[in-house]
């Protein structure tokens, strides 16, 4: 597991130290090792966290006639199996890593390898004869990559930091990123909230050639073909490839262990690696005691049944909350508008005093259906049918229910599931996880964004109506998945210098999950129907009963508590940049009508909370206002 870093020099002449420079900008990723690559047209850096073949595979890794180079950033899960048919056809390592093992497959089968390969990953080759530079990542998109192109030249890393340092970059707000953030709570592929740096899409390799550039998708995510199947030889299938799997993702020479949230899916992943492996398992968990959203009992089962070697952390406003804070500023790249990015924080420096690598249960909700979010969309449809204006007053009506300081009260999934029922369905389904609606966002901003949301949207809406929620779990499969949930788990992980594998989006799962019946993911009000099934007899039956809890922290509780001082200077300081975009009257009386209980928007407020503290840390300028000021919000919150 690496960083990896570099960039052609076609028509300009960087110091030779610049490599060097971009390259220690992802020392944390990779601390036990780091090395670069120069030459007249590419220079790669890399920096290693050593998981396999500890005392080789340092990168970057050349050929055998030295004409070409990679550096790597993943785990290869196959790679033994690929590696004897390549010997077979006659090739010799001199390591037994599984990047020595991408680098001769790229050499037998060019570009077509990366449909070989199974695993997580992003790489760099440059072939000097040709001067040709080639990038990939994996199918689902678990390990990043972003690219910037500068003239005929391009720029790549693992992280944007590693772009960032190039002072040739502006650092520029993306404005079809930030349309897409300020609702979605993410910025989707390709965008980034950097304009002109881009993300390597999922399942993609891109191919740079003395400064053209052409882009292929080696794989995609499959459209929904449900085929007749029973339900046991369903389960059947799904115990087969869930275990192979997790066998697979065992492979390591360092400790490894288990982050355990106490639901279906990190339990499913315990189980299963608990049959396989034949020593004890670490397993590592963050709880909120006193809340009624704490996990503690449900943990507690799973350490007894597969006796554990536990640790837990209870997060608190005790622990260094706004400390945690600001160093999400520097290591999530992009700000995550997602406040489970911060118990991930803790969690992944939890973990790292005993484990270097972990499993996690991240893609069985997008993958089988877990999300409320599908059912919010089946009910919306119902709600639709009343009349408008009864819908209208049923909001009003919910207005006088006093706010609550519970993580997702009652009332908050009330009012967001009417007023997204008065939205299209593709809008809604972003608003049920998101945080502005359209008109919210129009209050907030003094200039008009360019429609990076509807763009996105607008692929969704042509799926609609589809076979109930496939539409939906596509979408959140190619977007909320690697955008929101994978970059969460990389850089948070990362920081702390532990890898994060998750068992569940091995590409064969993803595909025999579009291949299933509709009913087989949420059936009635069960969701993920055909994992709890097939998980009855083996996990204790409050772990399969108990409903779905977020992995994120009480915000509106916090920010009228303990980071109620943080937010309030972070939007004081942030009106001194950035008053020629926002309206900080509007973003007043949001952070006003949250204090005094008015409305639940602690998720909003978060997202403008980290927004303003990544554009300080980075220096991202926003452009100056080229329209009057925007009217205030109507209260519709």
């Amino acid at each position: 597991m690496c960083g990896i870093v570099g960039f052609t020099t076609k028509d300009w002449s960087p110091d030779p130290e610049r490599i060097c420079a971009a390259t220690d900008t992802l020392l944390h990723r990779g601390p036990d090792q780091q090395g670069v690559f120069r030459s007249l047209g590419c220079s790669l850096g890399a920096t290693r966290l050593k998981i396999i073949d500890l005392a080789a595979g340092d990168q970057p890794i050349y050929s055998g006639d030295r004409d070409s180079v990679i550096v790597f950033n993943g785990e290869i899960y196959n790679h033994m199996e690929v590696r004897r048919e390549l010997e077979s056809l006659g090739h010799r390592f001199q390591s037994h890593c599984d990047t020595e093992t991408v680098l001769q497959a790229f050499l037998e089968w060019d570009v077509d390898c990366f449909a070989r390969l199974r695993g997580m990953f992003a790489a760099a080759i440059w072939t000097n004869s040709e001067q040709r530079l080639v990038l990939a990542r994996d199918r689902v998109g678990i390990k990043p990559l972003y690219i910037a192109e500068r003239g005929n030249d391009i720029l790549f890393a693992s992280e944007l930091k590693g772009i960032l340092v190039h002072p040739e970059i502006e650092r520029h707000l993306c404005r079809e990123g930030l349309d897409c953030y300020l609702s979605m709570n993410y910025v989707p592929s390709p965008w980034t909230l950097v304009e002109g740096i881009h993300k390597l899409p999922a399942g993609h390799w891109l191919e740079w050639r003395n400064g053209e550039i052409k882009k292929h998708a080696y794989w995609q995510i499959p459209e929904a073909s449900p085929i007749a199947v029973s339900l046991d030889e369903a389960k059947r299938k799904l115990d087969g490839l869930i275990d192979q799997s997790v066998r697979e993702h065992l492979m390591s020479d360092v400790p490894l262990g288990v982050w355990l949230s106490g639901g279906v899916d990190s339990s499913t992943i315990l189980h299963y690696a608990a049959q396989a492996s034949s020593s004890r398992l670490r397993t590592f968990s963050i709880s909120f005691n006193g809340h009624s959203f704490d996990e503690s009992p449900y943990i507690r089962q799973m350490v007894e049944r597969y006796g554990t070697e536990h640790e837990q952390l209870d997060l608190n406003p005790q622990e260094d909350l706004e400390g945690g804070i600001e160093e999400l500023t520097y290591y999530s790249d992009e700000p995550s508008a997602d406040s489970g990015a911060l118990p991930v924080w803790f969690l992944a420096k939890l973990c790292k005093t005993r484990c270097t690598v972990a499993f996690s249960g991240e893609g069985a909700d997008e993958v089988f259906g877990g999300y409320l979010t599908y059912r919010a969309n089946q009910i919306a449809a119902r709600v639709k049918h009343l009349p408008r204006q009864a819908i209208v007053l049923a909001l009003q009506g919910l207005r006088l229910w006093p706010a609550s300081n519970e993580k997702i009260s009652l009332e908050y999934k009330l009012k967001r599931l009417l007023q997204g029922s008065l939205m299209s369905p593709e809008q809604a389904h972003v608003y049920w996880n998101g945080t502005f609606s359209k008109a919210e966002k129009t209050a907030l901003l003094k200039d008009p964004l360019p429609p990076g949301l509807a763009d996105v949207l607008a692929r969704l809406g042509r799926s609609l109506p589809g076979d109930g929620i496939a539409p939906y779990l596509k979408f959140d499969q190619e977007y909320y998945l690697p955008d929101d949930i994978l970059v969460k788990s990389d850089r948070m992980s990362m920081a702390h210098a532990v890898e994060v594998r998750p068992p569940f989006l091995d590409h064969r799962i993803i595909e025999f999950a579009a291949s299933l019946p509709t009913d087989f993911k949420v059936r009635g009000s069960c969701q993920k129907f055909l994992l709890k099934e097939l998980m009855q007899s083996k996990l204790p039956p409050a772990v399969i009963q108990r409903s779905k809890i977020g992995f994120d922290i009480p915000t509106h509780d916090w920010f009228r508590g303990p980071l109620r001082s943080m937010l309030m200077e972070t939007l004081a300081a942030a009106e001194t940049e950035h008053s020629g975009l926002f309206c900080f009257d509007t973003i007043r009386r949001y952070t006003q009508l949250h204090m005094n209980k008015s409305i639940n928007i602690g998720y909003h407020l978060w997202g403008l909370m980290i927004l303003f503290l990544w554009m300080k840390r980075w220096k991202i300028q926003s452009a100056p206002s080229r329209v009057s000021a925007g009217q205030l919000l109507p209260v519709e919150l």
